[in-house]
């Protein structure tokens, strides 16, 4: 990924997963016992982070993308914006936030400090997203200011852990090998979070590759076990 303040380079694996276009472009939302979920990124054709759009009482974005189309797909699905949360503050989750600010006017929620943040957003935080209750875990390692949200059976998981990547499938993690960046901290903050969730989440959504329904668990596992072998995650690291 990239570095603070910069556009990411397409490092190999790391590119969102072809996506298939069905006109005229407007996506249903993914209904999940409680959620009904829009991956808003999914017809950029440059690098961006999933965002995904979360409607209900209090509709919230999870992170920015940046994808400049992000402020009128937002609108095909909602007139108002509660709130965006933001995973972490890499180029590729954030680039957009501000056209979303100047779009809708939402509070921001980020855990370390930025222009337009407007709340602080600690480990242990409680969060509405939609019409669900969330809470934040700081989940650092993949970058130091990451956090990651999990409900009763939801995960939005940043880039900490990716169900693919073309890296591995069914079980991957965010890469370690830059600057800002360490595998220790990844691995444990991945066993905290397998701590912290809930048996029953059925739906993760990751900042790259597939949104995933299934045992979140057994991908989240398979994900440490793979971190925990401190290997490179690509060959050219």
């Amino acid at each position: 990924m990239c570095t603070y303040g910069t556009l990411p380079q397409k490092f190999p694996g790391e590119l969102a997963v072809e996506r298939e276009k069905t006109p005229p472009f407007y996506h249903a939302p993914v209904v999940t016992d409680s959620m009904d979920v829009v991956h808003v990124t999914r017809d950029a054709e440059t690098f961006t982070c999933n965002a995904y759009l979360v409607d209900g009482d209090e509709p919230t974005l999870v992170d920015a993308g940046a994808y400049g189309g992000v402020i009128e797909e937002i609108r095909r699905h909602v007139d108002d914006l509660e709130r965006v949360l933001v995973t972490h503050q890499h180029g590729d989750h954030v680039e957009q936030l501000d056209a979303v600010v100047d779009a809708f006017d939402p509070d921001v929620y980020a855990f370390d400090d930025h222009p337009l943040r407007t709340h602080a957003l600690g480990d242990g935080d409680r969060v509405q997203v939609g019409d669900d209750d969330f809470e934040a875990v700081f989940t650092p390692g993949h970058a130091p200011d990451h956090v990651s949200l999990v409900s009763d059976d939801a995960l939005f998981s940043g880039d900490v852990v990716v169900h693919d990547d073309g890296a591995f499938d069914d079980g991957s993690f965010g890469r370690t090998d830059m600057a800002g960046q360490s595998r220790e901290r990844l691995v444990g903050s991945i066993r905290e979070l397998l701590e912290r969730m809930p048996a029953g989440v059925e739906g993760m959504y990751a900042g790259h590759g597939s949104v995933f329904h299934g045992d979140v668990r057994a991908v989240v596992e398979r994900a440490l076990e793979r971190a925990e072998r401190r290997e490179p995650k690509y060959p050219d690291e």
